[in-house]
């Protein structure tokens, strides 16, 4: 029995090793051409500023990558990282210190986590519907708690946690975001919850008559999405050095589109970390490359959309030839 998990482990990594390659592939010639048409793509400036916005999509992506592999899906983090964003701020302001209010900003987010997992679990409400109502809900409280006015007066040197360099070369936020993938990459790839999560989004009645406990995987699930939005949403108000209630706009978008460029289905049961992170990536270079090509911002939703399109489009067809396979 377990030389046969084993066997489909290996060829899962197998899988998701090959589909990872095709879109490195893809990430380095849109690289290189961007660098081709305009060489100031590859100044020791703009590759700082694109390796910290590639932190913010691909910790996004990684959170959203536990959801989509169970066969869910998270519309929430966007409006999340606004209220969070605005939350942390608030306690930093109010006496809780740098410290105390990291660890609040992240409870709350688990508790939304947990909230959405209740919901999913229990309840047998759609991730779609619940995630949605959040998206919507969290945004209309960041305004409320703000009135619509940036919290400002964070302390000294929190700022340090975005602008700050590790050996005057990488920014801190890299530093932190090469941290969490590791420990995703190993958590989803070699560990029995990772086969768990994986095995839910494949096959729910399987899983269950297997003996895996569900509700609990897909819950925990929900509770690393949230997470990290909270963890964007604490870099963000260092940048920003800020509570502001309107960061975070699109932001579920681009993680879903991360996750999906980086072959992950939406009909769960398949996707890896590396994958996310190499689509957030693509999802990263193409605004960054649109910003130095001066095209309009409103063309950026447009190309962001686009992806989506034929990403998904991609993953229908794969899977109905799959089907369709003796």
């Amino acid at each position: 029995m377990s030389t046969g998990r084993e066997g489909l482990a290996f060829l899962k990594r197998l899988v998701v090793e090959r589909t990872a390659t095709g879109v490195l592939l893809v990430l380095l010639a849109i690289i290189l051409v961007t660098g081709i048409v305009n060489p100031r793509f590859f100044s020791g400036y703009n590759l700082q500023t694109l390796s910290r916005q590639v932190v913010i999509f691909g910790l996004l992506s990684i959170g959203e990558t536990f959801v989509i592999v169970t066969g869910g899906i998270d519309l929430s983090l966007g409006s999340l990282t606004a209220l969070l964003n605005v939350l942390a701020a608030w306690f930093m302001t109010h006496g809780f210190g740098v410290a105390g209010a990291v660890l609040a900003t992240l409870a709350i987010a688990a508790c939304f986590g947990m909230w959405h997992g209740f919901f999913v679990t229990k309840l047998k409400v759609p991730a779609f519907i619940i995630t949605l109502g959040t998206f919507a809900a969290a945004k209309g409280l960041a305004a409320v708690i703000t009135r619509g006015w940036p919290i400002s007066g964070l302390p000294a040197g929190f700022s340090n946690l975005w602008e700050g360099m590790v050996a005057k070369v990488i920014p801190i936020p890299v530093v932190l975001f090469l941290l969490v993938a590791l420990l995703a990459h190993f958590v989803l790839g070699y560990t029995v919850w990772g086969q768990h999560l994986y095995a839910v989004g494949g096959n729910l009645e399987a899983a269950r008559r297997f003996g895996i406990r569900i509700n609990r995987v897909r819950m925990a699930a929900y509770v690393v999405s949230a997470l990290s939005a909270g963890v964007v949403a604490l870099l963000i108000a260092a940048r920003l050095n800020q509570g502001n209630p309107t960061v975070g706009t699109f932001y579920e978008m681009y993680a879903i589109a991360g996750v999906v460029i980086g072959g992950a289905s939406l009909f769960g049961g398949e996707g890896s970390v590396i994958g996310g992170i190499l689509g957030a990536s693509i999802i990263s270079v193409l605004w960054n490359a649109l910003v130095l090509l001066r095209v309009s911002s409103y063309w950026h939703e447009v190309t962001v959309g686009a992806i989506i399109v034929v990403a998904v489009t991609v993953d229908v067809l794969r899977r109905l030839r799959g089907q369709t396979v003796p």
